[in-house]
Formats: C-alpha cells, structure tokens, sequence
C-alpha cells in the first residue's frame, strides 16, 4: 500500500481526454444506453451573452473592484438527436472561454469524443456534456464515473464586504439553507468587525471561510492575525493566508492552528503540498478533465478539496455532478452564483442544512430560464468592461487613502500584496467614491491612478 502510494505521487496527476472519453463510453454502455454513436454529432452551436444584476448588497461590494462579472455567454449545442444541451462562461472570471475556433472543430464531430476537451472553454464543454447526458438518458455524473455522493456542501460567496453587508449575508444564507460562507479577507477592511458583526445573527454552527490571497504576507505576521480570528467559533477555512509557495511558513501556520488550511491546487506541486503537510487541503477548479484528474489525486492521498467553478445558477449546477463523482469533494462548492438577482435556472437549486442533491435526471438536470435569457441578452462586449473607480479606505484617527482602477482586475489586491496599505489595522473601512462628475473627483483618481494607493 505504502509503495503504491509513493509511485502514484510520484507519477503525474493527469488523466488523459482518451482514457476519461472512453471511461464515458464504458459507463454509457454500463447504463444500457441504445442511443445510435451518429446521433452524437455535433450540428449547431449557438451563443448568447447576457449581462446579469447583482443584488443591492453584492452589488455595493462587487462595484467596487468586479463590475465585469455581470457578463455571462450561455452555449447551446444540438447534436443530430435533435437534443440541445446547455453551458455557461462567466466571460471575465472563468478558465477558458469559447473562440470561434472552438465553435467550428466541435461542428460535425462526436460530442462524446469532445466533452472532455478542457481548451473548448466553460461553456462549450459544458454544453457538450448536458447533451450527451440528455441524449443518453442518463445524468451528468454518470459520464464522470461511479457517483459516490447523494448530495454535496455548497458555500455563499461575497467579495469582501462592509461589516453591515457581511453581516446580513451570512444572515440570509442560513436562512437560504446554507451553513458556510466564504469572502476575502483584506487590509482594507477590520476583519474582526466584519467577523463581530456577522457572528452576531447566525448560530455558531455556521461557518465563515476567508481568503487572504497571500496578504498576510508571512508566518510571523499571519499568526496574530489567524489565531484573532479562531476565536470565533463560526471560523472554519483559512485560503492562502500567505504566498502558497512559502511552504516552511505554510507549513507552521497549519500546525500552530486548528483552522483548516486551504490552497489553491497546484503551487506548490500537490505531491510537495502532501508531503510537507503545509496546507489540510485544496481548492479545485477547471475544465472537466482537470477537475476530475486532481479529484482523483485528492482521493489516492486523501485530500479534501472545495470545487471552485464560478457563474450563475447553470453553472452552479454542473458543479453539483463533479460534488457527487469525487469523493473528496467535501467541502462547501464555491459557486457565486448567490451574487445575482437571478440565476437564471427554471427551478432554482434547493440547499437544506448547507448541501444540495446531485441531479439524477438526464443531462445537467437544470433547465435555463429563456425567456429571461432574451429579456437580458446584450451584444458580447469587444473587452473587459473597466468602469472608471475611486476608492477611499479610511482609519478612526482620520487617515484616508485612495486607490483607483488602473486597468487590471486585481488593482486593490496587488496593491496589497506590494503593501501599500497599512496592516490589518483595526477601525479600516473601504467604500466606493461615486463619480460626480467634478473635478475635484477627476484630479482625486487621476492622481491615485497615477501614482497607486495615494494618502489623502
């Protein structure tokens, strides 16, 4: 068992697209599937891009730094068997998206043979199996293997909110069913208010998972910071609080807390990360074959892992098959998809005590609401949309710094990581200056976007 182990951990954690394309054939013909192989053929894919409304919480928080996530392209392909199956792209925070290259080597070939195609992009791919399944009369998680959960964990994201925002949306995720939720954590804000003023309005077994992106920076200075915050009992996930590369570091900090560590899978290389125990597990995301590949490795070296696939409800939901394939899927998916007014979905996913059934039915197992779809459908934008932002962080004692949008998605965090805010201090608060239209305003961003986080 031991030398087994050592020469898979050893080996290379990919799975190929032939082996797992043959894996569905196998599990297909297992289903007594009597579906012809011609009927497989790709013969039309069609796109549709629609701009979504985060919530009025959400969307206080998420106007600040991630505007372009309304952008979502849906994916709708039809095989010869007259059955069209549906994806989704979350267009400026996904994996891969669709080219129209993509489009044209699907058309005429067995969606069976591409499915497991993680360059075709998010939606494509997806749509590819929502088809195959609804053709074959069988469920998604079928094509993916032997279905080892009846139902799997699912988180509420928000980015990092103001206390009174946090605060209410852990309130209504438990209300919602849910009994995780997940958000960054970041110097701009006092996470301990935030931490305060959520705890206060849901029971201690809900728990919060927050994400530093690295901004604590090292051991020494994360341990203070972390060992705060496990006081609360709703504490449960730590993500990446320092450079995932640091292993030394990493590995201190999960030994000195009880918190669940977690990282993101790949840096460092997972056989280091097992190895050197420097994180308890990790976070998962990517096309299928991806997915399932590092699924696989997780269950050899038992290794429990979040799925991260980002959009709304379509793609919330095909999430839901990768939760009931991998066994060590045990921790809350993070899916986003709470963020929206809507997530599009003719019946909306059910989660009771914090986890949702993994669909039985054909395909996906979830229906698009199209009549919505075409209420909300825009022209595909040329480029990200990049929204001009100013944005104000404040301290009790009066001190005020102004960071602006200079191009990039990750202008605040990386502003962060090159430390240029003050650290975890207590009393912060960030909120977005509305663009007036003054000058005053135009000098203010100009000058911050010029020179980055400036003091005001």
């Amino acid at each position: 068992m031991i030398a087994s182990r050592r020469r898979f951990l050893a080996q290379s954690a990919a799975t190929s697209v032939l082996a797992l394309s043959s894996l569905s054939r196998s599990n297909l013909l297992a289903q007594g599937s009597a579906v012809s192989e011609n009927h497989y053929e790709v013969v039309d894919v069609k796109q549709t891009t629609v701009k979504l409304e985060y919530r009025p919480a959400p969307r206080r928080n998420m106007d600040r730094e991630l505007p372009h996530w309304r952008y979502t392209e849906f994916c709708e392909v039809q095989l010869k068997s007259q059955v069209t199956g549906t994806g989704e792209t979350l267009l400026y925070y996904n994996w891969g998206v669709p080219s129209d290259l993509d489009v044209k080597r699907v058309i005429g070939r067995s969606a069976i043979e591409m499915m497991w195609d993680d360059t075709l992009g998010s939606g494509l791919q997806m749509a590819l199996f929502d088809a195959v399944g609804k053709t074959a009369g069988v469920p998604v998680h079928a094509l993916m293997g032997q279905k080892v959960h009846e139902k799997t964990p699912l988180s509420w994201w928000n980015i990092d909110t103001i206390a009174e925002d946090m605060a209410s949306e852990c309130q209504l995720a438990e209300q919602s069913g849910y009994r995780w939720y997940k958000t960054k954590g970041r110097p701009w804000f006092d996470v301990f208010a935030q931490m305060d003023a959520a705890t206060k309005l849901v029971s201690e077994s809900f728990k919060i998972d927050m994400d530093f992106n690295d901004t604590l920076r090292d051991a020494d200075r994360a341990m203070p910071i972390l060992e705060r915050l496990a006081e609360y009992p709703q504490t449960d996930i730590f993500e990446s609080p320092i450079p995932q590369s640091m292993v030394r570091d990493n590995q201190r900090i999960t030994k000195k807390t009880d918190v669940k560590v977690a990282m993101h899978y790949g840096d460092p290389s997972p056989t280091t990360v097992v190895r050197s125990k420097c994180c308890d597990g990790f976070v998962i995301g990517g096309g299928a074959t991806r997915v399932i590949s590092r699924g696989r490795f997780c269950e050899q070296t038992e290794m429990p892992f979040w799925l991260q696939l980002v959009g709304s409800g379509m793609t919330a939901a095909f999430s839901l098959h990768f939760g009931g394939a991998l066994e060590q899927a045990v921790w809350p998916a993070v899916n986003c998809h709470q963020l929206y007014e809507d997530d599009l979905l003719v019946q909306p996913i059910q989660v009771e005590e914090g986890y949702a059934r993994v669909p039985d039915a054909p395909g996906i197992g979830y229906e698009l609401n199209r009549d919505l779809v075409e209420k909300l459908k825009v022209p595909k934008p040329k480029r990200r949309p990049e929204p001009q932002r100013l944005i104000e962080t404040s301290w009790p004692d009066g001190r005020k710094i102004y960071t602006a949008s200079n191009g990039k998605v990750n202008f605040m965090l990386d502003a962060a990581n090159r430390e240029r805010y003050p650290f975890f201090e207590d009393g912060a608060d960030t909120r977005l200056v509305e663009n007036d239209g003054s000058d005053q305003w135009k000098r203010l961003y100009e000058s911050a976007r010029k020179k980055g986080p400036i003091a005001g």
